[in-house]
Protein backbone atom coordinates (compact mmCIF):
# COMPACT_ATOMS: atom_id res chain seq x y z
CA UNK A 1 0.00 0.00 0.00
CA UNK A 2 1.41 3.11 -0.78
CA UNK A 3 0.24 6.77 -1.44
CA UNK A 4 -0.24 7.93 -4.77
CA UNK A 5 -0.86 11.54 -3.90
CA UNK A 6 -0.57 13.58 -1.07
CA UNK A 7 -1.71 16.87 -0.49
CA UNK A 8 -2.36 19.37 2.45
CA UNK A 9 -5.41 20.77 1.94
CA UNK A 10 -6.86 23.41 4.73
CA UNK A 11 -6.61 22.07 8.02
CA UNK A 12 -5.85 17.99 6.63
CA UNK A 13 -3.59 15.44 5.05
CA UNK A 14 -5.39 14.15 2.07
CA UNK A 15 -3.65 10.91 1.07
CA UNK A 16 -4.87 9.16 -2.32
CA UNK A 17 -3.78 5.25 -1.93
CA UNK A 18 -3.09 2.92 -4.93
CA UNK A 19 -6.10 0.88 -4.12
CA UNK A 20 -8.13 3.62 -4.81
CA UNK A 21 -9.06 4.94 -1.30
CA UNK A 22 -8.77 7.76 -0.05
CA UNK A 23 -7.75 9.21 3.62
CA UNK A 24 -8.09 12.39 5.14
CA UNK A 25 -6.24 13.46 8.54
CA UNK A 26 -6.52 16.70 10.50
CA UNK A 27 -3.47 18.23 11.07
CA UNK A 28 -4.24 18.32 14.76
CA UNK A 29 -4.56 14.52 14.65
CA UNK A 30 -1.41 14.30 13.23
CA UNK A 31 0.73 16.29 15.04
CA UNK A 32 -0.43 14.83 18.54
CA UNK A 33 -0.02 11.54 17.20
CA UNK A 34 3.95 12.49 16.33
CA UNK A 35 5.74 8.46 16.91
CA UNK A 36 8.83 10.35 17.27
CA UNK A 37 10.45 9.11 20.48
CA UNK A 38 10.48 13.05 21.84
CA UNK A 39 6.29 12.77 21.48
CA UNK A 40 5.72 9.09 22.06
CA UNK A 41 8.40 8.19 24.45
CA UNK A 42 11.53 5.32 23.76
CA UNK A 43 11.16 1.88 25.08
CA UNK A 44 13.35 -0.01 26.19
CA UNK A 45 14.59 -3.83 25.85
CA UNK A 46 12.25 -4.49 28.55
CA UNK A 47 9.18 -2.88 27.41
CA UNK A 48 10.17 0.34 29.52
CA UNK A 49 8.30 3.54 28.15
CA UNK A 50 10.21 6.49 29.42
CA UNK A 51 8.35 9.63 27.87
CA UNK A 52 8.98 13.74 29.04
CA UNK A 53 6.18 15.26 30.94
CA UNK A 54 3.27 16.51 28.18
CA UNK A 55 3.77 19.89 27.77
CA UNK A 56 0.96 22.07 25.60
CA UNK A 57 1.28 23.11 22.01
CA UNK A 58 1.37 26.43 20.52
CA UNK A 59 -0.66 27.48 17.59
CA UNK A 60 2.29 26.62 15.05
CA UNK A 61 2.45 23.36 16.34
CA UNK A 62 -0.19 22.62 14.28
CA UNK A 63 0.41 24.49 11.04
CA UNK A 64 1.80 21.94 8.07
CA UNK A 65 5.14 24.15 6.75
CA UNK A 66 5.93 21.11 3.92
CA UNK A 67 6.00 17.66 3.97
CA UNK A 68 9.23 15.44 2.93
CA UNK A 69 8.93 11.52 1.73
CA UNK A 70 11.50 9.25 3.19
CA UNK A 71 12.19 6.37 0.90
CA UNK A 72 8.99 4.56 0.10
CA UNK A 73 7.79 4.05 2.89
CA UNK A 74 7.55 7.06 4.93
CA UNK A 75 6.51 11.35 5.30
CA UNK A 76 8.24 13.81 7.36
CA UNK A 77 6.24 16.39 8.08
CA UNK A 78 7.78 19.40 9.13
CA UNK A 79 6.05 21.98 11.37
CA UNK A 80 6.03 25.59 11.71
CA UNK A 81 7.18 25.46 15.58
CA UNK A 82 10.03 23.95 14.13
CA UNK A 83 9.37 20.26 14.90
CA UNK A 84 9.86 17.53 12.16
CA UNK A 85 11.47 14.69 13.57
CA UNK A 86 8.23 12.51 13.31
CA UNK A 87 8.24 10.11 10.45
CA UNK A 88 5.23 8.48 9.71
CA UNK A 89 5.16 5.40 7.78
CA UNK A 90 2.36 4.66 5.53
CA UNK A 91 0.82 2.12 7.49
CA UNK A 92 0.16 4.34 10.38
CA UNK A 93 -1.01 7.22 8.30
CA UNK A 94 -3.48 4.65 7.18
CA UNK A 95 -4.03 3.37 10.78
CA UNK A 96 -4.32 7.50 11.67
CA UNK A 97 -6.87 8.28 9.16
CA UNK A 98 -9.55 4.90 10.07
CA UNK A 99 -9.37 6.11 13.56
CA UNK A 100 -10.92 9.34 13.13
Amino acid sequence: MKPLDIQHIGNELAVKWDDGAETFITLENLRRNCPCAGCKGETDVMGNVYKAAPKPLPPAAFQLVRIATIGGYAVQPHWADGHSSGIYSFDYLKYLGASQ
